[in-house]
């Protein structure tokens, strides 16, 4: 058996207020990594491509003041 098939036996088993904390938690691990990809591809320059595309955007009128 996989380690991930042991963790989805592990988890079918729980009760409902245990996999409800379990699901709880992983919505908040799984956001806190996706911040972290997130920050890193912004440092590294990978999103630059969205900044230059509002960018153009706006200058060309594209926009709408909120």
């Amino acid at each position: 058996m996989t380690k991930v098939e042991l963790i989805e036996k592990q988890i079918a088993d729980l009760d409902y207020d245990s996999f409800a904390q379990l699901r709880e938690w992983f919505i908040e691990f799984d956001q806190a990594i996706w911040d972290k990809k997130l920050e890193s591809d912004s440092n590294s320059g990978k999103l630059d491509f969205l900044i230059n595309a509002a960018l153009v955007e706006h200058q060309s009128g594209e926009t709408i003041d909120l």
